[in-house]
């Protein structure tokens, strides 16, 4: 007895010194530590390893995802494969039937996103649109206009692959739904048929093929295409399982990161002229910092009472309310779309089809090459001042919640760039007072509902004579019944796309070279200070990043 209470006693003593004792400092030291591994995480640390001069530090708070970084999260059907739950872009959608703990955020946000190496592009669909140059010019600052962002995007598409036939054979699958679909909006409602960034300027009626960042149905994407090189450097290191709780500064200037491993406090030090770059995602990146002494003073008051701000005095906090303000997602409904002609296609994580499995673990070919989406489609909405409000939709392969039969599969309706509605990021409450989207985010100006139940409205009126029928959203609604609908709460609508954005706009929270306001070399490079876009915004937020290469280069010149 005397000798386990003394084990006891000296354990509780080694965890009382543990966490009592100040944070250790490691001894290496950076020339650049950026936070987070998402898609602009890893290509800006890749591109800034670049030269050779230059210590990298490329920090992630998961852990792995694709199988070539350690991913073995998998089904039984790919046991002899090198391939991870991740790399077989079909299994996309059982990440909401099949969670996974290793790639999601659990209790590191309050919304739904993945903290894994590569972050949202590990776990998405992979869908790959070329912004129009419209979304730059009407909605970026000076240095971001389209001319100024055309050598970035010439650079992503010469190091990133993409398609609109996914799988390796070069043929199409589960097209029911994009013959019905072509149908309608062709023949009826007058839309072109086109392919997508082959004509990214044209957003207008306009209809096709979904483009996925994926060539030879693996998924790709900067873990795959940037990642991998950077890892052959010397002077660049990825370092994951690490958790970044706040940048440590003396006044204006960033001088190293605290993080957290396994449990153990520590701090990450810069070098001289060193820079620290956040790439933590629009949630996360506002709440670091927040949590570094830089925001609304009323969440800095709240924060640094909870010990949450270190030993950082008032006296040295930034005060500025734009830290989190504008946050931005896409308002989605959901319509359940049915017909004979339609053949629904339902993706499961464990025992697909036999035909299936061997199609895509032979030739990588089949339904278990793409993400499931048949047809996507836009169409703009101009109101009497002259403004214009973005929509999108598209077609997926398999019903929805009550909708599940073989004939039916769901439309995925939401509002994009020119919308008015904005939140902001909200910390909770203790005791880590985690990052969170508040209640303003989906239609707080009226004007976003009206515009989605027009795009709703204009697609039905060319539905007679297509065979389709919606079934959770009457076919003869009017706009306003329709404003009704997608403004209630339902499974079907106002659903979270969690293409979370534009939370520390560019000349509010950063300025034109993303650093961030009241500092030198503290810098925001993620979908933060992405503008909301005309199209999904993950090849926005990847343009983002090789633009910001340019800036952050040439000021560490």
């Amino acid at each position: 007895m005397p000798v386990m209470f003394l084990s006891l006693l000296l354990q509780l003593l080694f965890f009382v010194l543990l966490y009592a004792s100040p944070v250790k400092r490691q001894a290496t030291t950076y020339d650049v530590i950026v936070v987070g591994s998402g898609p602009a995480g890893v290509i800006i640390a890749s591109r800034l390893s670049e030269n050779p001069a230059r210590n990298v530090l490329l920090l992630e708070g998961g852990g792995p995802s694709y199988y070539v970084t350690g991913g073995r999260e998998r089904p039984q059907w790919l046991s002899a494969t090198n391939l991870s739950r991740v790399d077989v872009p079909g299994l996309y959608s059982t990440i909401y039937s099949n969670p996974s703990t290793n790639l999601l955020c659990q209790n590191k946000i309050r919304a739904y996103g993945a903290c894994t190496i590569g972050g949202n592009s590990a776990i998405n669909a992979g869908l790959f649109f070329e912004p129009p140059a419209s979304d730059f010019d009407k909605y970026f600052p000076t240095s971001w206009k389209h001319s100024d962002v055309s050598p970035a995007i010439t650079r992503l598409y010469q190091k990133q692959p993409s398609t609109n036939k996914p799988s390796q054979d070069g043929l199409y699958y589960q097209q029911s739904g994009y013959n019905a679909a072509k149908q309608w909006l062709v023949t009826n409602a007058g839309y072109r048929e086109l392919n997508i960034n082959a004509n990214s300027r044209q957003k207008t009626k306009v209809f096709g093929h979904p483009v996925y960042n994926y060539p030879n149905g693996q998924r790709s994407g900067p873990v795959i295409t940037y990642l991998q090189q950077a890892l052959t450097r010397p002077n660049f290191r990825l370092q994951s399982g690490t958790w970044v709780q706040r940048v440590v500064r003396t006044g204006n200037t960033a001088t190293g990161v605290v993080v957290n491993v396994n449990g153990v406090t520590s701090t990450i030090s810069l070098k001289p002229n060193g820079r620290v770059i956040l790439s933590g995602g629009a949630l996360k990146s506002p709440e670091l910092l927040m949590k570094s002494g830089i925001g609304d003073p009323a969440v800095l008051t709240t924060l640094s009472s909870a010990n949450q701000l270190g030993s950082l005095p008032s006296s040295q906090w930034i005060n500025n309310t734009a830290v989190g303000a504008g946050l931005f997602d896409n308002p989605n409904t959901f319509i359940a779309m049915t017909s004979p002609s339609i053949q629904a296609y339902n993706y499961v994580y464990e025992n697909p089809p036999a035909a299936d499995q061997n199609l895509y673990l032979t030739k990588k070919s089949g339904n278990y090459a793409f993400a499931g989406g048949s047809c996507s489609f836009w169409d703009t909405i101009t109101h009497a001042d002259g403004t214009v409000a973005g929509v999108q939709g598209g077609l997926g392969n398999a019903g929805y919640q009550a909708y599940t039969d073989s004939m039916t599969v769901t439309m995925n309706i939401y509002g994009t760039s020119g919308l008015r509605s904005s939140g902001k990021v909200v910390l909770g409450g203790s005791p880590d007072y985690l990052p969170g989207p508040d209640g303003n985010v989906y239609y707080s100006n009226p004007q976003d509902a009206q515009d989605i139940a027009t795009f709703i409205r204009r697609l039905f009126d060319a539905l007679p004579g297509t065979g389709l029928t919606p079934l959770n959203l009457n076919q003869t609604s009017t706009v306003a019944q329709i404003v009704s609908y997608i403004t209630s709460w339902t499974p079907y609508t106002r659903g979270q796309v969690n293409h979370w954005s534009s939370s520390c706009r560019i000349g509010a929270c950063v300025d034109r070279n993303t650093t961030v306001i009241g500092m030198k070399n503290l810098h925001v490079v993620d979908a933060s200070i992405v503008a909301p876009l005309t199209v999904n915004p993950q090849m926005g937020v990847m343009i983002a990043a090789e633009r910001a290469w340019d800036l952050i280069n040439a000021l560490m010149v």
